[in-house]
């Protein structure tokens, strides 16, 4: 079973990705901060993450950063509000796998984990 630990920090999009992941087969796990995200990578590792790009505690980039040094393998996706090309971009060159704006629907949120794992075969 291919996890996915979505770190955000809104309530709605923890719950909203788990339940459209879980019937799906995935081993879905929630942090609703960049802390306590890196907390649970720290005892179990995942195949995929969405990471929120604003939130209080940690910015997105800042956990990016944290997880591409700790766990370059893991294939991040950057789910974000406040779409702009040069935070995109950032992004990607710190080494996320894409990136998919809010608010994104089941389909999409799906095709874009779905697209990780294809690729990691």
């Amino acid at each position: 079973m291919k996890k996915v630990l979505v770190i955000d920090d809104e309530a709605i999009v923890r719950t909203s990705s788990k339940r459209t992941l879980a019937p799906e087969g995935f081993d879905v796990r929630l942090a609703e901060s960049g802390k306590a995200g890196i907390e649970l990578l720290e005892k179990e590792p995942f195949d995929v993450i969405l990471l929120d790009l604003k939130m209080p505690d940690m910015s997105g980039i800042e956990v990016l950063k944290v997880i591409m040094e700790r766990w370059p393998d893991t294939k991040v996706i950057i789910v974000t509000g406040y779409s702009t090309v040069d935070t995109a971009v950032e992004a990607l060159r710190l080494g996320a796998f894409n990136h998919i704006e809010k608010p994104f629907t089941p389909d999409s949120l799906l095709a874009a984990v779905q697209e990780v794992i294809d690729k990691q075969g």
